[in-house]
């Protein structure tokens, strides 16, 4: 099991390599979860929201906080339950978000349909 949570965690980190270089991550070696740091600007509800209308499910730091404070904008990405294919559809879908393009483009869009 520890070679596909690997090839799973390889894939989250190749995948926001391609689509969102901008995206710093940080807790890779905590499990099956990962602290994804959104570029300066960046609203991490707004992003939460645009990806959920794109079906994917995207959770904040924010709550975790004791000040429950939004900045800076951090998501937390499960990997754990789901597979390479999924990982890297989700993070393309989601690629313009999680760079701060906004609604991100028609590529971005066209990989939210691809599920596992």
């Amino acid at each position: 099991m520890r070679t596909v949570y690997a090839q799973r965690r390889a894939a989250l980190v190749a995948s926001l390599t391609e689509h969102a270089p901008e995206v710093r991550l940080t807790g890779l070696a905590a499990g099956f979860h990962a602290v994804a740091h959104l570029p300066r600007g960046a609203d991490e509800q707004s992003v939460i929201t645009a990806a959920r209308a794109r079906s994917l499910s995207l959770y904040g730091m924010s709550p975790h906080r004791s000040s429950c404070a939004t900045d800076p904008a951090q998501l937390v990405l499960g990997f754990g339950n789901l597979g390479e294919r999924a990982v890297r559809a989700g993070i393309e879908a989601i690629g313009g978000l999680l760079r701060g393009d906004g609604a991100g483009n028609e590529a971005d869009n066209e990989a939210a349909s691809v599920r596992e």
